[in-house]
């Protein structure tokens, strides 16, 4: 029997100094998160303002252009998103995807075989469906 306790109080030792270690080593994820996403942010703005400049020496602004700006401007808000409530909505990326989806289908044109077209346009339908759901189990909860 004191063999038995022995093991069980070196068990939840051991847990402790675990927990100790993870809780000590959590401000690395964190600060690392924090890193990348800052710097995600700094490069989409640096690609934002490359395509701009491009735009203007080309004097021509495609609607692929824009949705692509629109991309850019998604990206910024899931970082702000971040930073101001510490959470990455998973909505966010589902509609970065939904408008590089728009944006592939532009580029594309009609040139592409029908079932590419209705390929992407099921996928982009089925992201927006998961959006939608997700809103709505998010104001369920609520």
């Amino acid at each position: 029997m004191y063999n038995r306790i022995r093991s069980q109080l070196a068990l939840v030792r051991q847990k402790l100094l675990v927990d100790d270690l993870t809780k000590q080593l959590h401000w690395t994820t964190v600060a690392s998160e924090k890193f990348m996403l800052a710097i995600i942010g700094c490069l989409t703005l640096v690609a934002a303002g490359l395509d701009i400049y491009d735009m203007y020496l080309a004097r021509a602004i495609d609607l692929a252009d824009l949705f692509l700006l629109f991309i850019y401007v998604e990206i910024i808000g899931m970082v702000g998103a971040y930073y101001s409530t510490h959470v990455i909505p998973v909505t966010f990326p589902i509609v970065i995807a939904i408008t590089a989806m728009c944006r592939l289908l532009i580029l594309q044109g009609k040139e592409s075989e029908p079932w590419v077209l209705i390929g992407s346009a099921a996928s982009i339908l089925v992201l927006a469906v998961s959006v939608f759901v997700l809103n709505m189990n998010k104001k369920a909860k609520q």
